[in-house]
Formats: C-alpha cells, structure tokens, sequence
C-alpha cells in the first residue's frame, strides 16, 4: 500500500523504533469482525448455533473475529439481527462507555449504527437512547440498523449538535461522540480515507471535533461520562484535541478505566500539538496518559484513540425544558383510533403486546420511549415503530417484528438458516403452508393471520397465512437477490 508521504514522514517521527513494526502492519489485510446481538439471543447459544469460525475480540465480551472463507453479510441471521458486522477495534469505544439499563444516552455522531446497537445492547431496551446523524442519507441507514437489530428505546435525529445541545441542556447520563476525523487509522480498509487525506484535513478535522464537543459538554448532567474517540493517529485530532477540551474546561477529567492490555495509554508529549508554544498544564498532561491508542501492530485492528472524561458533580439528569409530546398532523381522536386498531391486531396476533406511550405521526404509530420530548426536531424513528393505520385496520411494522421474541406471537413458522424457505422469504416470494408448518398459541396452528417468521426460531419478518398459503410481507427495500 502507497501511503501518503506526508504521513508517513509524521508518523516516523513520532513512533521512532516503532515505524517499521507499524509500517509492516499495512501488508496484512483489515480484520473482520462481528459482534452479537445480546439483546436477541444469549451468546452461548450464539456460540453453540454458529455456522461461522469465531475467535473472540479480547476487548469486546460480545465481539468475534470471523474466518476468511465466511460470509455472515448474507447470511439469514443478519436480517434478523442477530449480530452487526464491525471493525474490531471500534467495539472499544462501545465498551468503554459503559451504558447501563435505565440510562439516558446520546450517541452524537451515530452512523452507520455499530456504537449505537452496542449501547443499546448495554442498555437491554431499557431507558432512553438518541442516536443522531447530521447527514440525511447516513442518517437513514442508521435508522435501518437500528430497526434490524430490534432496538424498542432508541430515537433516531438527523440534527446539529447545536440543535440538540438547545433541546438537551445537561440531560444525558452518558454520550459518545465519535468524532468525524481524518481516518488515518482505516488506510488499509478504507481506499476513499487514504485518497481524501491531506495535512489541510486534518487541521480541518480538529477544528470541528472541538466544536461538538462543546456542545456535547453542555448536554451531559453533572456527573455524567463523555467517551471520544477518533479512528485517526494525528496527535491534533486525538491527545491534542482532548488536551484543548480540558484547557477550557476544568469541569472535566479524565476517568481512570480499566481497558484491555492492548491499549497503549496516550502520549502526554503529544498533548501540545494544538497548542503551538504554548504549555499544556502539567495535570492535563498527567491526564492524557489515561486516554487509549489503539495502534494496528500492537493488536488485530485498525487505529482508533479513545478518552474516556467525567464532568464533575453529581445527581440526576434535568427534566426537558419543554413540556408535552412531538409536534404531530394529526387529531387526537385520530391517535386514539389508531391505538384501539393496534390492540386489537396485538388481541388477535401477539401474546406479549409492547404497550406504553403511543404517538402517531401520519398513518405511522409509534411507541415513544419514556421521557422523551420530540416537538421541532427531525426524527427519522421516534422509538419503536409499531405499524400502519390502513382503511380501520392496522398492518404491523416490520421494526415491529424484529422487537419480538418467537413466544410473543400466536402464530409461528421457522425455517432453517440455511433452508431454500426462508432464502425464498427473503427474497419476497410467498411461500406454500401446511397447517403443521406453523406453531400457535391455544392450538391454533394453519388458522389464518398474521404470522412471524422465524430463522432458526429468532424472527426475521411478517408473513400472512390464508389458504394454505403464507403471503409474504418482507419489505420490499430490503430483498435480497439470487
């Protein structure tokens, strides 16, 4: 691989006897990895069912390494959600936040969703989680892997840091901005990152790192954990980044955690490199060694530079400054039919009904995770979508599907991950059922209805059985081919 001589000056000066073991990292090809999805099926039966060779992440309990000859991307258990693909190395970030069950959560910087489905998982689909995207296409696919991996509690935005910072004055318990930067750390994965740096982008990147962070810093409660981290090597993006932060506010520290023995500590010689000659206090440099690198021949990974900081104080998050619920089109009665139409599907097709405060934007209902106030923002997912309002009926959403477990449904088909049926299902195509095809609550099996699908007894969609047929209600965007 050519690397930017620019670069590759920098990089010798810094690492000295290191270079040429780094160097030597770029002959060797990106690793890949995926990380399981706790929220839908336990990672021993994950283990034991997996068709794929795994050798685990050491610093992602969730996280494995996969053999070279697999392909989990297209396999059935991806469309059910049951494991996201991701660069190992950025599972560290996810683990150093340490979000918990209850929390309120921002994840700033969300796209394409591999930090936002590993909190969620943290959060086991309890409190509140705002994964927000600034760019509109990115922030669509965020919300479809939000949707595949079955999270009830997260609220996808499409907003400016400023924007939420003015919604969200010391609200969350936890946020990680994971900043948009230079990429240096993902040459050998990314060709456009190798193509598109240049000293000017860098200096471009810090600036704009340190402008969401300010409005990060004024969202987080008092007591709160911030998580930054870049997948880039350049001292101004990382420990010099993190060293203005401080500077300018003596509120935050860095938190002492603990982290795999890969991790290399931060450079505190690097701290100044934003600061031209102008000293860096000695405590912050002190800091600065408890921040991560992550370099690519010290582990199986790309780069990344992580620092984990506390704001002091303590208690609880403040309430929303706004009081009651997102701007809606329609009527109260209208959102009133909507959720009689909703339960009575759910009376008729679900043994386990999620239930809670609805919202209706449209035809579209929704259930609003607690505490949660969307009035003026762009929101691409508010909580769980739970289906359509269609001429007095109601046709469950696919999200809906995807936050079920097989024993919340009546009725029940499963096919084989590696059966031609649920390939045919996948790809839209209807699907020929005998009564003993399907499983039902109260001996109900082959009557006609709603029916969730299941790969290997974890749901991947709706179909609709009549006549000894199941009509097939996949979404059309998401189809596969061949």
């Amino acid at each position: 691989m050519k690397l930017p001589e620019k670069f590759e000056e920098r990089m010798k000066e810094l690492l000295g006897e290191e270079f040429p073991a780094f160097l030597e990292s770029y002959e060797h090809g990106p690793y890949q990895a995926l990380r399981i999805n706790t929220c839908k099926i336990p990672l021993q039966e994950f283990q034991r069912l997996s068709p794929f060779a795994l050798r685990p992440v050491p610093w992602a309990q969730n996280g494995f390494y996969y053999g070279g000859e697999d392909r989990p991307g297209k396999h059935p258990w991806h469309e059910a959600g049951l494991y996201y693909i991701q660069e190992p190395s950025a599972m560290a970030v996810g683990v150093l936040a340490g979000a918990l069950p209850g929390e309120r959560v921002l994840d700033l910087c969300a796209a394409p969703g591999g930090k936002t489905t590993q909190l969620a998982a943290a959060m086991k689909g309890e409190g509140l989680l705002i994964s927000n995207e600034i760019h509109p296409a990115r922030a669509k696919i965020l919300s479809s892997n939000v949707e595949r991996m079955g999270i009830p509690n997260a609220v996808v935005t499409n907003e400016t840091p400023e924007r939420l910072a003015e919604r969200f004055p010391a609200f969350f318990d936890r946020i990680v901005v994971d900043a948009p930067c230079s990429g240096e750390g993902m040459f050998r994965k990314e060709e456009q990152a190798l193509l598109q740096w240049s000293p000017e982008n860098v200096s471009m990147c810090a600036e704009r790192q340190q402008g969401i962070l300010e409005q990060a810093a004024k969202m987080l409660r008092p007591g709160g954990v911030l998580v930054y981290s870049t997948c880039t090597f350049a001292p101004e993006e990382d420990e010099g980044s993190i060293t203005e932060f401080l500077c300018r506010h003596p509120e935050f520290s860095v938190k002492t955690v603990a982290a795999c023995e890969a991790f290399c500590p931060g450079r505190p010689e690097w701290a100044a490199a934003r600061r031209g000659t102008e000293a860096v206090p000695q405590e912050i440099q002190a800091q600065i060694k408890n921040t991560f690198r992550l370099w690519p021949h010290r582990l199986e990974g790309e780069g990344h530079y992580a620092a984990v900081l506390q704001k002091e104080g303590c208690g609880a998050a403040e309430e929303k400054r706004k009081s009651g619920r997102a701007r809606k089109s329609v009527s109260f009665a209208a959102e009133k039919e909507a959720v009689q139409l909703y339960r009575e599907f759910a009376r008729e097709n679900l043994v386990h009904a999620p239930e809670g405060t609805f919202l209706l934007f449209g035809e579209q209902l929704f259930l609003l995770p607690c505490g949660m106030n969307l009035e003026g923002l762009k929101v691409l997912r508010a909580g769980l979508h739970l289906g359509t309002v269609k001429k007095n009926r109601f046709e469950p959403a696919h999200a809906l599907a995807l936050a079920l477990q097989a024993g919340d449904a009546v009725r029940t088909c499963s096919f084989p991950g590696d059966s031609e049926e649920i390939r045919a299902y996948l790809r839209g195509e209807s699907l020929e059922m005998e009564a003993a095809d399907t499983k039902a609550e109260g001996g109900r099996a082959g009557e006609k209805g709603w029916t969730l699908v299941l790969v290997d007894g974890y749901p991947v969609g709706w179909g609709k059985l009549a006549g000894g047929m199941l009509k097939n209600h996949y979404p059309k965007g998401l189809r596969v081919k061949g």
